[in-house]
């Protein structure tokens, strides 16, 4: 919004002539989303206090050990995904250039899956659904939206290509044809339910996405710029260069909720949040051609998948279990390690992710 109001004025007064830099106005938006979720936190607390939408701890079955770890947490409010939500969206909208295409299907891919959280946190809250929307309901959902995303795209950006770029190969573009739709499909909606996945201890999720966050803001400037993108033989994406608003945007929105989501975390951020972090990751990654790259950048969550996907597997297979429990997580939890603990050294794991994925842009 104000890239288009106050640019124009740069012939009037110099200094407007600012806002032409994605570099300023991704700062700017970073910072913004931070305040604006410090600002209005403490009062959206509050409401979701109020509506009684406090977290329920299961306490039956094999989770009575875990129960007995995480009792203490019954209560507090969820569905805190709707100021990661606010504060993204609002930051976006505030210092990006709107009228861009891929700005505008980033957002929208995050919106409808917030949605999609939004109404199973609702079910599960408010309407005493203890399972919430169906699986298959929400995975329909998921589809819809990602499907339309991939559709979108293609239809509407000539210059956008459908094949994949493989790191570590200096002529990495491998066309895949019409399967290309569905890969997309399995990106953006793997990647929302891996984070949904991985939200299960205070402040681990969302501070493993901000490290994602920052580094597709790095990949996205790169991406969006035709000069370095040609230096670092990485595909040039026209008009990707305003994502990096977005994912910077996002970082300071995921920062403000690791401000009350760190340990003891005085709000979750539910489904409404994890679906929403998922798909804004996914639908980055495939609008700036890392969609590979994001098994490296994403790495904790694709661990936190992957142990669930084993553990289903070994006990239908075998009957017997690889992990105390699934989500790895909770594995480590149930050997003994503080929750602390747990989540600091993912969030180690998650940096050395992210770096290990921004040298794959030399080592080609």
């Amino acid at each position: 919004m104000l890239y288009h109001l106050l640019y124009p004025l740069r012939d009037w007064w110099f200094g407007f002539n600012v806002f032409r830099y994605i570099t300023f106005r991704a700062a700017m938006a970073s910072v913004t989303a931070f305040l604006l979720t410090l600002l209005i936190a403490p009062a959206v607390i509050r409401w979701l206090t109020a509506l009684k939408v406090g977290q329920r701890i299961r306490q039956k079955g094999e989770v009575r050990d875990l129960y007995d770890l995480h009792r203490h947490k019954d209560g507090t409010p969820t569905m805190g995904g709707l100021l990661i939500l606010l504060a993204l969206i609002g930051s976006t909208l505030l210092w990006a250039d709107f009228l861009n295409l891929k700005v505008i299907l980033a957002v929208a891919v995050t919106a409808g899956l917030g949605a999609v959280g939004f109404a199973d946190d609702y079910s599960k809250l408010k309407l005493g659904n203890s399972r919430g929307i169906s699986a298959r309901r929400k995975f329909l959902w998921q589809t819809g939206i990602a499907l339309a995303f991939i559709l979108i795209l293609l239809l509407r950006d000539p210059f956008y290509p459908a094949s994949l770029e493989v790191p570590f190969f200096k002529h990495p573009i491998w066309s895949i044809g019409v399967w290309y739709v569905p890969f997309v499909l399995l990106v953006v909606v793997g990647t929302s339910n891996a984070v949904n996945l991985a939200d299960g201890l205070d402040g681990l999720a969302i501070g493993c996405a901000t490290m994602i966050a920052l580094c597709l803001t790095v990949m996205s400037y790169l991406s969006g710029h035709w000069g370095l993108a040609g230096y670092l033989k990485i595909p040039f994406m026209p008009g990707a260069g305003e994502l990096t608003v977005f994912c910077a945007a996002l970082v300071g929105a995921s920062m403000g909720f690791l401000w009350y989501n760190s340990p003891p975390a005085s709000v979750f951020m539910g489904d409404t949040g994890s679906l929403a972090l998922g798909g804004a990751i996914g639908a980055v990654a495939v609008l700036i051609k890392k969609e590979i790259l994001l098994v490296i950048v994403g790495g904790i969550f694709v661990m936190e998948a992957l142990s669930v996907i084993l553990q289903v597997a070994s006990f239908r297979l075998t009957g017997r279990r690889i992990f105390l429990m699934a989500p790895i997580h909770h594995h480590f939890q149930l050997k003994g390690w503080p929750e602390s603990k747990v989540t600091i050294r993912f969030w180690i794991l998650g940096a050395v992710f992210a770096l290990l994925s921004l040298s794959t842009l030399k080592l080609r």
